[in-house]
Formats: structure tokens, sequence, C-alpha cells
């Protein structure tokens, strides 16, 4: 008799739960190349596991104990476990300790650097075997000979990390030159800036712990970029426009390290320059090319200058309404745009060997999908790579001769291959995955296309219906949303990546719809920006054309339907009880922006605009002001450090329905920023779950 299917806990089902590690797909730990050489960490034989792409059957291991030998040998601590190594070269391995760094090759320690402190924001350079890396917010570099401190600026200046809050693909601080030579890195003066009050209870006095929180149409930091001389050891800034509202992303170098390349976007977000700068010198050599549109410009990748040239470089651009790839020449001339169409290039991974082509991951086959193709830069024809349909995750070995291919599709968990990219064909299968749900009752998991409210553009929904279902029964229906930008829910990955919770709420009885409405991402410009300067609004339509897809199902109690969603989808959970009111029975809004106003300034202005130039849009999106709507259940959970989206929108939220005399519910996560994260996000979801089985 075939063994009777389990049924899943949220300790299997949440990240955080003490099962919950079975249940993601098995995976090669620490995969990435080491030259032409596969290289990745078998944890319960503490070795690395080296297989050549030309070679795939001559499998190398190198056991940690070996290694741990040559630290040894050097006077250094051992590790515990290869999985954070990297390899910065062919040859060599780096490796990073708490107090060291040091590089190993063929069974010897070749170079090693001692920390006193434990660094901050390290960046490591390998042509100069050098680290730059931050103390209390200045920044310091060090080498095997010595230790150097570049800045020494007062409190409330930060030098060396991420600015404008991660936005524009700002995600680090330092950018070394080609050879090492120059180290380029962000100055960030927040004094300007007021303090956000942020309180720690876990002190028997709680205490304060303010953030520096640029709200939308408030005074923002401002930021300059320097330019470290390693061999003069000075310091030169660039010379920018005024830098008071303006932001500096995409930071480039040249080959020759003699320029350096910076994307400048004024306030408004409508105009961006490609800026030339003397690295030697600061001084402002010419705007390369420049950009506008009417509504936001939205710079998020450098230029990457063509393999073996100096005066050639691939710029990324959404000017013809989808992200694609441009050729120009230093001078601002375009060659040619590379890639066009009514899809996307999601990622540019780099060059063959000769750099005549260009590996990048694309929408092509699918807004649902990711796979690779290349260009050649010289004829522009487009090649498949990848055939399997799925989302495929993709390294480029050094010689840009072979990937590795990690990919997943809605029936296949996991796959990873070396591929000849020339040959285009596999040349060794890593890892076939088996499905870790293959025991447990599992959901039907419907996709298709609805309508938006727009009539005209189709969009993709995800349908889960209950276990053991039943066609002549009515079930209750949780929408989870999310609906902003820079995020797609539905995707042609492993259970069409659908989240734990939603499987384990099927298997409580409930059928799980997820929309991505127009705003969301991977659908083109127009699709994004439809929703600018009435953020919700357009969403909101679109979240109740599922509504309307539900109602017409049979199966479907259409007295009971809820929502829930955190973030942006806390905003649309708490917006759609308000701006419909009586068709969800219930609601769970997971950190939610309930006034715009209280948003900061980089994202909320691109979609938003000021204030001040907008008073009628922020009206329309304060959910304050339709507090006196609520008549359905409405549970609000915020965490009480939440520095993305501030605790201020929830408090606000509760007086305008204290001065309305409505009632919702509020439930706090002391200790967690922007979402609950560890062990506790298993209480989130049983906290949640509760809500919906009392109330729907």
């Amino acid at each position: 008799m075939a063994q009777e299917k389990k049924l899943f806990t949220l300790e299997d089902m949440i990240p955080g739960g003490v099962t919950h590690h079975k249940f993601i797909p098995e995976n090669l730990s620490a995969l990435k190349w080491w030259g032409d050489k596969v290289a990745y960490y078998d944890i319960e034989q503490e070795k690395l596991i080296l297989i050549p792409a030309r070679k795939p059957h001559a499998k190398e291991e190198l056991e940690l104990e070996k290694i741990n030998q040559a630290l040894e040998k050097a006077q250094l601590k051992k590790l515990h476990t290869l999985q954070r190594v990297t390899f910065p070269d062919k040859d060599h391995m780096l490796i990073t300790a708490p107090d060291y760094y040091a590089l190993y090759n063929k069974g010897s320690i070749t170079w090693k650097m001692n920390l006193e402190t434990i660094p901050a924001h390290p960046d490591f350079c390998y042509p100069n075997r050098t680290l730059a890396y931050t103390i209390d917010n200045n920044l310091w570099i060090a080498n095997e000979e010595n230790t150097h401190q570049i800045t020494h600026e007062p409190e409330g200046v930060v030098c060396g990390q991420s600015v404008h809050r991660n936005e524009f693909g700002i995600y680090k601080g330092t950018f070394w030159s080609p050879g090492g030579k120059y180290l380029a890195f962000y100055r960030m003066d927040e004094r300007m800036v007021t303090d956000y009050p942020l309180v720690d209870i876990s002190t028997r006095i709680a205490s304060l712990n303010p953030i520096k929180y640029p709200m939308a149409g408030m005074t923002s930091h401002v930021v300059t970029i320097g330019i470290y001389n390693t061999e003069t050891r000075e310091t030169t800034y660039l010379k920018t426009q005024d830098p008071v509202d303006r932001y500096f992303t995409n930071i480039s170098w040249s080959p020759d390290e003699k320029d350096i390349y910076v994307i400048e976007l004024n306030r408004d977000q409508n105009h961006a320059q490609l800026i030339k700068y003397d690295a030697q010198t600061g001084d402002k050599k010419e705007i390369v090319l420049e950009e506008t549109h009417p509504k936001y410009v939205e710079p998020q990748h450098p230029v990457l200058f063509v393999k073996g040239t100096a005066n050639q470089f691939i710029y990324q651009s959404q000017k013809d309404g989808f992200n694609h790839l441009y050729l120009y020449d230093t001078g601002g001339k375009l060659i040619k745009q590379l890639t066009q169409g009514n899809w996307l290039v999601q990622q540019v991974l780099g060059f063959d060997e000769n750099g005549k082509n260009l590996f990048y991951l694309s929408t092509e086959e699918s807004p649902l999908e990711s796979r690779l193709y290349k260009v050649n830069l010289a004829t522009g024809k487009r090649t498949l790579l990848t055939t399997a349909p799925g989302i495929h995750q993709v390294q480029l070995s050094s010689c840009g001769n072979y990937v590795i291919d990690n990919y997943s599709a809605a029936d296949i968990p996991r796959i990873i291959e070396i591929v000849d990219v020339n040959k285009q064909k596999r040349v060794e299968r890593l890892l076939e995955a088996a499905n870790p749900y293959a025991d447990y009752k599992m959901p039907e998991i419907e996709v298709g296309t609805l309508k938006a409210a727009d009539g005209v553009t189709d969009l993709y929904y995800r349908l889960l219906k209950p276990i053991d279902f039943d066609a002549t029964r009515k079930y209750p229906v949780i929408i989870y949303v999310y609906g902003g930008p820079h995020n797609q829910m539905i995707r042609n990955g492993f259970n069409w990546i659908t989240r734990g919770w939603d499987i384990y709420m099927a298997q409580q009885g409930y059928m799980m719809l997820t929309v991505d409405n127009r705003g969301s991402m991977n659908r083109g410009l127009e699709f994004e920006n439809v929703t600018f300067r009435h953020l919700g609004v357009e969403e909101g339509k679109d979240q109740m054309q599922g509504v309307e897809f539900l109602k017409s199902l049979p199966y479907v109690d259409e007295n009971r339907i809820g929502v829930h969603g955190w973030s942006f989808g806390g905003h649309m959970s708490t917006a759609l009880l308000l701006r419909y009111p009586g068709v969800f029975k219930a609601g769970v809004a997971g950190g939610p922006v309930i006034d715009w106003a209280y948003y900061e300034i980089m994202y909320g202005e691109r979609y938003m605009d000021k204030p001040q130039d907008n008073p009628e849009g922020y009206e329309e999106c304060n959910l304050n002001n339709l507090a006196g709507n609520l008549q359905d259940k409405l549970l609000l959970i915020h965490d009480d450090s939440d520095d993305t989206c501030v605790l201020q929108h929830t408090l606000s939220f509760m007086k305008a329905c204290v001065d309305a005399f409505t009632f919702p519910d509020l439930f706090i996560y002391p200790g967690h920023k922007h979402n609950v994260v560890g062990h506790d996000r298993v209480h989130l979801y049983e906290k949640v779950s509760r809500y919906f089985f009392d109330n729907l």
C-alpha cells in the first residue's frame, strides 16, 4: 500500500522554521568558478570539489584539512568551513577571516594580511593586494605592509558605504580601479538630515537609536565622490555639479584607469547624464550622453567597457520602453542598439574570450522566465543558449567559453549544469535535485492571464486550489499581494515560486490567489509607470479584476475573500479594504506604507514626485483619509524598529481610525526591522493564519 502523503506545518513552510531547510531543493554550496574550474563545497566531507570545464570527469578535491595545514604553517587561525572563500584569479583562493586575509595557492599561503579590527564593508583589490574597509564610518585601506586611514570625518559624515538608501542599483561604497591605483568612494554628509527616532526596548530604560531618514519633500543628504591615489596617498574629489539634490550613481572605471564614469540624476529623477571625469584631477571632462523622461529615468547599471577595448562600452537603458543594450563609443556616439523588442534585458554577465559576443539574461521567451542569450557586437545577431524553460541563474567562466547554469521551472526543483556556450551544449550535469515535496499533499497550482482594469493589458495570476479540491464546494479565498515596483510574484520557477505560507493555507482549505498588477516588474516601463503620481490606485483596480475573476468561479465563496501583503503589499491590503469596503471580509497588512509623505525621498519621489509638487496625489493615496471607510476586519502588523516603513505609518492610521471611530486590530513585533526574520517569522505566520481562521 502506498504510504498516505503528509501535511505541512508552518515550521516546514516558513523561513526560520526548524524543519524549513528540508523543503529547499538541494543545491551545491558556494558554487562558483575558479578560473575554468567549477568549485563547490562539500559540507559533509569538508572539502572543495573542483571540476575542470574542459575535462569534467577529471574531478579534483581540496580538503579543508590541507588548507588549514597551510594556514597553521603561516601562523594563521584555522577555518571551520570553506563556504566563504572566493577566487580572484585562476590560481589563488582568497581566504577571509575576521582578523586576517590570505591568499592560498597550491598548498601554501602566498600572501597574508593581519587585521587588528574586524573590517566593515570590506572590498579587496586583487591586483594590488589591498583591502578597503570602514571603521566608525571612516575609510581605511590595509595591505601586507601597512594600514592607512583615508578619511577623517566628523560624526554625521559617512565614507565608503552605500548611499541614496540603496536605490539606483547602489549596493556598496567603494570602487577600485582595474589595476588598483585608485580607489573611488562615496562620501555622504547626513548632518542636515533630520534624525528619526527609533526606540530600543532591550535596555531597562528604553533608549533612542535615531537614524537619518530623509522623507519625501524634505532635505536630503549630500553625496560627493572621492578618488584616493594609492601611490601619492592623496584624495581628490570629483568636481561635480552642485551635489545638493543630486544623485551620483553607477560608478565605473575606464580600462586605462584615467577616467571615471558616473551616471548623475537630478532630484526629480527625470534627467540622467553619463559624465566622464579625470581620475587624477577630478575635473569634469564631458557629458557623454543624456537621457530624459516625462515621468522618471531610473539608471541601475554602470557602463561596461567592451573587453579588449578602451573606447567602446555597453549602456543599459529603458528609453525605448524596455531595458535594452546599446553600444556607444566614449565620445557618446551610438554605434548600435544591440537588443530591442517588447521584452527586457535582466542581467549582463560579460563577454566571451575575444570580446565579440556579450552574454545576458532576458525575458525574450516569456515575462515569466530568465533565459541566457548571447549577442554578437558586430552583427547584432542574438542566440538563445538555454533552451529549457524556466528561471536560469547563470555564472560565466573567466574565459567566457562556459557557464554554470543553475535553473528551475514549475516542475523542476533544480538542475545545475556546465554548458559550453560555443558548442551550445551541456558538458556535465552536476545536480538534479529531488522534489522535497514529493511525500506531501500539494495543492493544484494554476497559472493564467486575466485582463487589467484598462481592458487591454494581460496580467498573470497564480491560483492555488485546496488539497482534496471538490468543485461542488464553496471555498474561502485569500489574495496575497505585493504589487509594487521591482517585484514579480509569478515566475516559472519551482512550483511557480509559490510562497510556503500559500501552500500551507491551501492545505487548510483556502484558495490562494496572486496577481501581478500593472506597476510590477519585468513587463516594461509603460506597464510599470502607469502608477506614477498615484501609487496604489491603478494597482488596486487591477487587483479588483482578480476579485471579479474569483467571483466567476463556481467554487469560490465570494462572501469570504481575504487579502494579505507586506510593505507595498501592506499598503495594498489596507487600501483594498478602504477603497472597496464590503468586498473583503478580512485583511492582514504587514509593515504598510500608509502616507507616502512619510516615506523616503529616493523611492517615494521617483513614483510620487514631491508632496509640494503633487499634493492631490499624496492626498488621494494617504490611507489615513480613508480610515472612516473601514468596515471589515483588518489586522495591522508592524516591527517596532522598522527603518524602511517607519512605525509612524501604522500609528498615524491608528489615530485616524480613532478619530473616525473605526476599529482595526494591531500587533507589534519588537526588535525587528522591516520584516520578521528568524524563528519569530513562524510566530508571525501563525498569527496571520489564526486571524484568517477566526475571521474568514
